[in-house]
């Protein structure tokens, strides 16, 4: 994992360290290496500032009943301090102002809350995910020449990070008349199992189509698996969202042509920086980019890409 001490130094050099400082940080989901990539900077941040992190969160992505009761739980321990990627824009307002109302200041990040920053909540840390779906756009449309048919797999309903992957994509779709979308109604679900049985019974429109496009690591790795299952692997232009190192391989292997990566680690990092900050009596910004980079076999092993998802 890259160390962010740089960063660090930069940004929470004049703080005092304060003893007893617990931080929450629950995450959408805990099984996909997008996940673990957050624990690990949340975890790499909380060592350097003396603060205890609390690691919790559903173990599907789809359990909003879960990770409610998961900040119920939290709040009602009384930590310092909740680091939140919400499962559901709207679902999650009510457990997020019942910490406001117990002095539990909460960070979100990856995924948006509906609400207003500095006042619902202390900050939002994430990709820009809207510009993210843009670069698999233009990706995929670079890949195709300016002409074919094109299908997008969405994630699921009510999540926001995706839903603006999604919007994004679309934009450059409508900027291209020579692009065709075939299928832009169709949800994946939580899991890398639910995505690849989403796209089987997509699998006419996918023999139709000449690219594809995914929002996440679970329906990038799920389609990638149906179109190894019926030899179609390598044969259609993908750009997917999220790296791990399967789908890493996949890209090496020619089996997808583009991945946006977004940088999780310093995503969960800054998270809890930008927590402690505020504890500490510092001010934050109310919205923190933590950047993403398109990932191709001719950049992959540029310094650029492998600050971000290794070498």
């Amino acid at each position: 994992m890259k160390k962010l001490l740089p960063l660090l130094s930069l940004v929470l050099a004049p703080l005092a360290f304060a003893a007893g400082e617990k931080i929450a940080v629950i995450p959408k989901g805990t099984t996909h290496s997008f996940w673990k990539s957050v624990e690990a900077g949340a975890r790499q941040a909380g060592a350097e500032l003396g603060v205890e992190i609390l690691w919790k969160g559903p173990l599907k992505e789809d359990d909003r009943a879960q990770q409610i009761g998961v900040v119920q739980q939290f709040v009602s321990s009384g930590v310092s301090a909740i680091v939140l990627a919400p499962l559901d824009d709207t679902a999650l307002r009510t457990p997020v102002k019942s910490a406001a109302e117990h002095n539990i200041p909460v960070v979100i990040f990856d995924s948006a809350l509906k609400g207003e920053a500095g006042k619902d909540f202390i900050s939002f840390v994430a990709t820009n995910n809207h510009r993210g779906g843009e670069l698999g756009g233009e990706e995929l449309v670079r890949q195709l020449g300016g002409k074919g048919k094109v299908v997008l797999l969405r994630y699921a309903e009510g999540s926001a990070s995706t839903g603006e992957r999604e919007a994004g994509f679309l934009s450059v779709l409508k900027q291209n008349p020579g692009i065709t979308l075939l299928v832009d109604n169709r949800y994946a679900g939580p899991t890398v199992s639910t995505a690849q049985d989403a796209a089987m019974n997509l699998i006419d429109k996918i023999r139709e189509a000449d690219g594809i496009f995914c929002v996440n690591e679970s329906s990038t790795q799920g389609l990638l698996l149906a179109l190894r299952q019926t030899g179609l692997a390598g044969q259609k232009k993908f750009v997917g969202f999220d790296t791990s190192p399967f789908l890493l391989a996949a890209l090496a292997k020619g089996d997808i042509q583009g991945l946006v990566a977004q940088n999780p680690s310093r995503m969960g990092y800054l998270g809890v920086v930008t927590a402690v900050k505020h504890l500490r009596g510092e001010k934050v910004e109310q919205a923190i980019d933590t950047g993403c980079v398109l990932v191709t076999p001719a950049n992959r092993h540029t310094p650029e890409v492998e600050a971000v998802v290794g070498k």
